[in-house]
């Protein structure tokens, strides 16, 4: 039942990685995040008809998203509280690029996933709007 399959994996199963980390922002996840969606494309690989990128990223997004969706995310409670950093001790780039994840890590999983692949991956939005 191969018919391509396994060559579809080996050519783009780190480019589906590095999306999904850029979703979950934690590489053990992504990496379970895109086997569950290989698994799930698996079973209906021959239904699918030409390029298979827009069918295996909408795996991705919807399962991340439904992921998301049943993790509880309430506080996390610390042995001490941390010390507030000197604004003098970081660097403009290093600010931004936290504000940056900040922002990112602030929007739905939906979101996430419009800016994951029109900026990553440099689908269209039309793409964008037929994928996520």
């Amino acid at each position: 039942m191969d018919d391509g399959f396994a060559e579809y994996v080996a050519h783009r199963h780190l480019r589906l990685c590095r999306m999904a980390y850029l979703l979950t922002r934690d590489w053990g996840t992504a990496e379970d995040l895109v086997q569950t969606a290989l698994s799930k494309a698996w079973l209906a690989w021959r239904r699918v008809e030409g390029n298979p990128d827009p069918y295996v990223y909408r795996i991705i997004v919807n399962t991340h998203a439904s992921w998301w969706r049943r993790r509880w995310r309430g506080e996390v409670p610390a042995a001490h509280i941390p010390e507030a950093a000197d604004p003098r001790d970081a660097s403009a780039e290093v600010a931004d690029q936290a504000a940056l994840w900040s922002a990112i890590g602030a929007l739905s999983p939906r979101q996430r996933a419009v800016i994951v692949l029109h900026y990553f991956e440099g689908r269209t939005l039309t793409q964008v709007a037929d994928w996520a």
